[in-house]
Parts: C-alpha cells; structure tokens; sequence
C-alpha cells in the first residue's frame, strides 16, 4: 500500500506505482483520471492520479473543487514523447508534481525524475533543463523546460489566500474515459461520498477544447473552457490577479468583466498598445491575443508554466473573439 504520510525524498518511497517506476502503473488505491480542458504546459503530456487512503470517500461539489479527505494525494506527471509520430520510441518523464492533502491543507511537493528514468528526487528550488522531442509533424522540439519552486506553485494554486488543486472538479472530471463516465465508474467503486445520487447526465461538463467546433455554441464553450482551464486559476474574483478587473472563470457572465471593451488596469508594455482586453469582431486589436501569442517573460500570458505560444488555442481564441459581435 502506497505511504503517503508524509514528505519524502523520492518518488519510489510513496508506493504509488507497481513495477518499473516510469511505467507509471498504478498501485492499489492508486486511480488514473482525465480532465476535459487540460492546462498547455509547451506541449508536455501528462498522466494524472489521485491516492485515496483506505475507507475514505470523496466529497464532490458541482462546481467548486472536490474535498478529498486527509491523506489523499493527487500526482501529475509531466512527459514527452521521444518521437510523438512514434509511439514505439518511448517518453521521458521529466517532473512528477504532487498535492499532499493534510490536516491543515494541501501541501505541493515537486520531484525531478533522473536521466536514467528509474526515480525522481525531490526539489524545492525548482529547475531549468534543456528538452527536446520529435512533435507529431515530425520536427524536432527544443526548449528550455522550467520546473516551477514551490512558491511559484503557490502563485497559481492559490484562492483567497488558500493553497487549492485545480482541474478536480466536476465539470472537469466528468467526461467518458475508455467508453465509460469516470465518475459513474468511481461511483460504482465506492469512492465518491455521494455516488447514491450520481447522474453525470444532470452534472456539469467543461467543453474539451481539443475536438473541431461544428457550431458557433461550441466554439463559444470551447473557448471559455479554455480560458477557464489556462487562465481563471489566477483571473477570478478570489484569485491572484482579481486587482485586474478581468475575470476568465467558466461562470463570469458579464462580458465586460470578461474584458470585452475593458480597457487594462495597469498592464504597461504588456498591452501591446492594445486598447481593450477584447475588442469584438477583432482579435488582433484584443490584448488578450496579444499576451497569449507573446514569448516575452515580461509579456506572455500565463506568465508561468510555458515559454512556447500555444499555437491551437490561440487559433481558438481568435475564431472566439472573430465571431464576436
């Protein structure tokens, strides 16, 4: 049974997965899980699992974050595929992220996996490293890849002052993996507090961003999924950037608060002599799309967790903002 009591100085000494470690199986109690809107973290895959201590359960929320008992731990591996055309040559994992929930709260730890692929240590400085893999148009990639300390962790994570997950919520969570619901499925297990009054089709459901839009209602709730998934953890009424005024959460209903014809709070050069956060009918005059498209430190938006403009979902925002009238 994995032990997650308490902090420790390698991945391997948790338990959380059987076998050769990079293979990332889970162990017992041990549960993979998929999100709708992933976060764009330049183009790393991840491969995302909660521990559940023994006779605990889940208590979920229809919107807010879930309330998962003392001792469970969610873990997020971040890795690239060697050759992404080649599923055959394999992957390096380079990070393993994990919430420890305790008595207090949650508790970030972060562990660097070494070159030979067989352990991860743990890091609280953070780290700089060159990557490089072959993406799926068959180029070579190469970046600087940036593995956040833990006050950087906080700087996203956090909610009126509280370190908080984000990703596990319903509308995230509830989606089909593998042709089956993974809450219902959880619910079945018995893991889930609640799952005697478990309907997914009644729950709310975050866009996945990833798919073609086939109408304009789509494309609308694609693009807040979006901006929800990569931009609300810190543009929200509660969270580190709501001195700006501009609120990209899934629920915010008013556009002006959305940054339609919003005019920057106090964004200097990142405005890119951009009048409005949004201008309608007009992506490249939205300063919006300017900071997403920007490679610059002092620029980009988000500010951490990527060095590459992500080319798809800034196509996605512009078709958004493109249809808007």
């Amino acid at each position: 049974m994995p032990n997650a009591e308490a902090p420790k100085l390698h991945l391997s000494e948790y338990g959380f997965f059987s076998g050769k470690l990079s293979n990332l199986a889970p162990a017992q109690r041990v549960y993979p899980y998929e999100v709708n809107a992933p976060l764009f973290s330049d183009y790393a895959e991840k491969a995302r699992f909660f521990y559940l201590p023994e006779r605990t359960k889940i208590s979920l929320s229809d919107s807010l974050a879930w309330d998962f008992p003392e001792g469970s731990v969610l873990i997020k591996n971040f890795f690239y595929p060697l050759d992404a055309g080649k599923p055959e040559s394999g992957r390096r994992i380079l990070e393993t992220r994990l919430l420890l929930r305790q008595e207090k709260g949650w508790k970030a730890l972060e562990y660097l996996w070494n070159e030979d692929q067989d352990d991860a240590t743990l890091e609280v400085a953070g780290a700089g490293f060159p990557v490089s893999w072959i993406g799926p148009d068959g180029k070579r990639k190469e970046i600087q890849y940036i593995a956040p300390n833990l006050n950087q962790c906080k700087g996203c994570h956090s909610y009126d002052g509280r370190f908080v997950p984000l990703g596990t919520s319903t509308r995230q969570l509830n989606r089909s993996v593998n042709g089956k619901n993974q809450l219902a499925d959880w619910a079945e297990q018995g893991l889930l507090s609640n799952d005697h009054e478990l309907d997914p089709a009644t729950l709310p459901q975050m866009a996945d961003y990833r798919l073609e839009h086939t109408t304009p209602a789509m494309l609308n709730e694609q693009a807040r999924a979006y901006l929800d998934a990569n931009c609300a953890h810190c543009h929200n009424p509660h969270g580190p950037a709501a001195s700006s005024g501009m609120f990209l959460n899934i629920g915010e209903l008013q556009s002006g608060r959305l940054g339609v014809n919003k005019p920057p709070v106090a964004a200097g050069r990142g405005s890119g002599r951009r009048k409005y956060g949004i201008v309608p009918g007009k992506p490249q005059e939205s300063i919006l799309v300017y900071r997403m498209e920007s490679d610059d430190p002092g620029v980009r938006m988000p500010e951490l967790g990527r060095q590459l403009p992500h080319k798809e979902g800034i196509d996605l925002i512009r078709s958004w903002i493109r249809e808007m009238k």
